[in-house]
């Protein structure tokens, strides 16, 4: 790999369930995927407007940097039940996109209208080690 770090969004390094140690100058960077569920009450007479914010808050997100893919879903049974789900690299890479520019501007409005409720989750796979909830140390 000539001491570059892999292209992840290419899917050079594959998740497993366990942290993945990547390689590069320093000390080695862990992997561990996060999927962002947003999900949001949309009045049908809505529909048109927040379908173009919603498409245009995902494309703002994938442009940064720690994405990895995002879809956009409509309940079958309540049309009026919308959702965003997002996969990152790492939380700290979600939130370091929530704090871009261009991301405040196309979408933190629209994310502002979820339905509030905890929104990361780790992926979850055969034999994964589970995050410990409670309050997290900085240093």
């Amino acid at each position: 790999m000539n001491g570059s770090r892999p292209n992840l969004r290419a899917g050079t390094v594959r998740f497993t369930g366990e942290p993945v140690n990547l390689p590069g100058p320093g000390p080695l960077a862990t992997l561990t995927i996060v999927l962002v569920v947003n999900r949001f009450r949309v009045p049908e007479e809505e529909t048109t407007g927040f379908r173009a914010d919603v498409e245009e808050a995902r494309a703002a997100l994938s442009e940064q940097r720690g994405y990895r893919h995002g879809t956009i879903g409509r309940n079958v049974d309540d049309p009026t039940l919308w959702t965003l789900v997002t996969a990152w690299d790492n939380v700290g890479a979600y939130r370091r996109a929530l704090s871009s520019y261009d991301v405040k501007l196309r979408a933190v409005a629209l994310l502002g209208r979820a339905i509030e409720e905890p929104s990361a989750y780790e992926v979850v796979e055969p034999d994964t080690v589970l995050n410990v909830g409670g309050a997290r140390s900085i240093g």
